[in-house]
């Protein structure tokens, strides 16, 4: 079979004149360069940049930008390589005004969010009907997105291990494990196939993309206007019940994470116990707020003599009216009406703990 060069043309150049090439290694890829191309690719400065995967460092510094390879970490110069050893930065290290919730030594993913997350979050949704985001929302979306995803996505590529000890069970289908699986297998002959490759990476980047791009929209429009109306329960505690550890909220929304940043902000950390809500007509719901957003333990739990009964008994049992359900761990309780609903955190906020 005869090359270019054999045909009496010129083999291709690794940059053409006026080209913008976002560098990274080639061979087996990962989850964090491949959403950090895509993430690079949302910005108008590099949206119709080519990605060219290579090792050889004179080709790299070629690149206008390189991520995951390279042994550099320079943003005045593009670099954005993790793997040398001293690099040890996160995402408060180098941006302690954030202060998102993990601490996690950054992967390229990480670190291309780290600088240029708040803009592609900025594009994405003014691509998406939300004109003109505010800061707080960007920002508000920006943290959000690296505690639930970025940092998931950081720790796996730098073997950080969720917890200390031997997990009870292992998942296998997070975003990571995915993309993985668009390499080629150890036993297919494309593995060396570098253009077979190529495409498979951007089968890759489309994906993560998609998803990206999902949860950007989710948090930016279901997730981020909770907020207000956690913050109007926050604010109209007192006329809800006298010592303030009630809340209600106009109608269900994701509150818990909410709750815990404002609740800061009021100065009332740890004071709310219970938040009800009306879930449908004739269906209220009165829920104990967990110490943490998915812990199984409440700062106060429902009275216990109910837990685990329904309908006639609860309400025997309680003396409370409408009341027809309580969870056996007391976690959550409901009734017809807002005063049985409201009643039942009443008479459980009174009850001694034991």
């Amino acid at each position: 079979m005869s090359t270019a060069t054999e045909a009496g043309q010129e083999p291709k150049r690794f940059k053409e004149d006026g080209e913008i090439v976002i560098g990274t290694h080639d061979g087996v890829f990962h989850c964090d360069e491949v959403l950090a191309c895509f993430m690079l690719q949302q910005l108008p400065k590099y949206e119709r940049a080519t990605v060219r995967r290579t090792r050889d460092l004179k080709l790299l510094d070629q690149c206008d930008i390189v991520v995951d390879v390279g042994a550099v970490f320079d943003p005045a110069k593009n670099r954005f390589d993790h793997h040398q050893a001293s690099f040890q930065e996160t995402l408060n290290s180098l941006r302690p005004e954030v202060k998102v919730k993990r601490e996690i030594r950054l992967s390229s993913a990480g670190l291309i969010y780290t600088y240029f997350g708040e803009e592609v979050i900025r594009k994405i949704l003014e691509r998406n009907s939300v004109p003109n985001p505010e800061e707080d929302l960007v920002r508000g979306v920006y943290r959000k997105l690296y505690d639930t995803l970025i940092a998931e996505l950081d720790g796996i590529d730098n073997g950080v291990p969720m917890f200390d000890g031997e997990p009870k069970y292992t998942i296998n289908t997070h975003l990571s494990a995915r993309v993985s699986h668009f390499n080629p297998a150890w036993n297919e002959p494309a593995g060396d196939d570098a253009e077979d490759v190529a495409k498979r990476f951007e089968k890759a980047k489309a994906y993560v993309g998609a998803e990206f791009i999902d949860k950007v929209l989710y948090y930016a429009t279901r997730w981020w206007p909770a907020r207000a109306t956690v913050e109007k329960a926050v604010k109209n505690r007192l006329e809800v019940h006298a010592s303030g550890e009630i809340l209600e909220l106009d109608s269900f929304c994701p509150w818990k994470e909410h709750l815990y940043e404002l609740e800061t902000e009021h100065e009332i950390a740890g004071l709310p116990k219970y938040v009800i809500y009306c879930n449908r007509p004739n269906d209220w719901r009165v829920i104990c707020v967990p110490l943490e957003p998915a812990s199984f333990v409440c700062r106060k739990f429902l009275a216990r003599k109910w837990r685990g009964e329904r309908d006639d008994k609860l309400e025997k049992i309680s003396g409370i009216e409408g009341a027809n359900f309580c969870h056996q761990t007391g976690f959550i309780g409901g009734n017809r009406t807002r005063e049985g609903a409201l009643r039942m955190a009443v008479v459980s906020l009174e009850e001694k703990d034991e």
